[in-house]
């Protein structure tokens, strides 16, 4: 699945917490998923922290909300 799109209008980088009360994920969760290649992996903000691209991580829960809906019709 191509996730990088020309579509730059969200280029925004959100930290952990704010990915968690978005997706309603806990912190161990997520990490797992990005492990296994199925959630938008981390940009390096610095030595230490890293954060997330936002448009990433709504197009991740669009795809979610969309694969639901599809399987749910």
């Amino acid at each position: 699945s191509q996730m990088n799109t020309t579509d730059t209008s969200n280029q925004s980088l959100i930290r952990l917490p704010e990915v968690l009360k978005r997706t309603g994920f806990g912190k161990a969760w997520v990490y797992r998923l990005i492990k296994d290649g199925k959630f938008p992996a981390p940009v390096k903000i610095g030595t230490r922290a890293v954060a997330f691209v936002e448009s990433e991580i709504d197009a991740w829960i669009q795809s979610v909300i969309e694969t639901s809906r599809n399987n749910v019709a």
